[in-house]
């Protein structure tokens, strides 16, 4: 039992039920709905939609075992209460979960695309999420924000991937405006929530990145706060906050003229006004339990974000 509860630690199962519920939120609350209205169908039926999402979790545990099996001094310092792989789960056996969880990833990415169109660029993106995962955790995440730029794009994929998958739909209705206009219209939103995943998961990196800083530094890492300092780093994060409250506000004055007032209300509730108190804490923030504090915070508001996606479903 010891064994079996440490491997859901080291997946990162609630991280992986996260990735889960916004795939199906982006599928059921955008997708399904947008393409019923143009009277089709999605390119990939409940099936092979669950065995994508299958696929994400393999490729997206696969990360996070290999980030902890190359992570193991650094998290010596960090969070040694929090250690697992060779504490429990022995380094050989972290290093064939990964390559196996990566493989069935990979391959079934592969065979969704086959039996969808021959649509192989869903295998080969993932095999890329796969290689970035590896040289992340090998090589870049020490160095200075290539690291937090890297798992912030993999962050968005997890929702541009499901539109990646419906690419095929776009070429076989090419003569029906009407399909063609659905299929603009997930490709929209599927850049509006990966951008947003995107932004705030880059935000919550640097958090992360000050908060580990201690043991970082031992190591030779080159993150953002031991080359630039902490001030330079909270601006940064304040750079991105302010454009994240700004889309968020240009955003809520687009959805006033179709009078989505449940929506608005929820999004200055959960989200714009979460965000502002990030802000306001951020220039105060000094101790780790102060950054650890925070990162909590933009988990929060990135969850609150997707969820928003029900509001498609409700004003369909």
């Amino acid at each position: 039992m010891r064994l079996i509860v440490a491997f859901f630690r080291l997946i990162r199962s609630l991280n992986l039920l996260f990735i889960a519920l916004t795939q199906f939120l982006f599928q059921y609350c955008i997708i399904v709905p947008s393409l019923r209205d143009a009277s089709s169908a999605p390119q990939l039926n409940n099936f092979y939609f669950l065995l994508l999402v299958f696929a994400s979790l393999c490729i997206a545990a696969a990360g996070y075992i290999i980030n902890d099996y190359f992570d193991l001094n650094i998290d010596r310092i960090n969070k040694p209460e929090k250690l697992v792989v060779e504490k429990i789960i022995k380094r050989r056996w972290a290093i064939l979960w990964h390559i196996l969880l990566s493989g069935i990833g990979v391959l079934i990415s592969f065979f969704v695309g086959w039996k969808n169109n021959h649509n192989l660029l869903l295998g080969f993106a993932n095999i890329g999420c796969v290689l970035l995962l590896w040289v992340y955790s090998t090589t870049f995440k020490k160095k200075l924000l290539t690291g937090n730029i890297i798992i912030s794009l993999l962050t968005g994929w997890v929702v541009l991937v499901l539109y990646v998958a419906e690419m095929p739909r776009y070429f076989l209705a090419a003569n029906d405006p009407i399909v063609v206009s659905a299929v603009a219209k997930i490709f929209k939103l599927a850049i509006l929530y990966s951008g947003f995943a995107f932004i705030i998961s880059l935000i919550r990196e640097v958090i992360k990145d000050i908060e580990d800083r201690s043991g970082d530094e031992k190591y030779g890492c080159r993150t953002m706060p031991i080359v630039w300092g902490l001030n330079a780093s909270k601006v940064f994060i304040a750079t991105w906050l302010i454009v994240l409250i700004a889309a968020v506000l240009i955003l809520q004055v687009y959805v006033m003229q179709y009078r989505w007032w449940w929506s608005i209300v929820y999004a200055v509730v959960l989200i714009l006004l979460p965000l502002l108190l990030i802000f306001r804490r951020l220039f105060s923030a000094t101790t780790t339990r102060d950054f650890h504090l925070l990162s909590i915070w933009i988990k929060l508001v990135m969850m609150t974000g997707i969820l928003s996606m029900i509001f498609f479903c409700i004003y369909d």
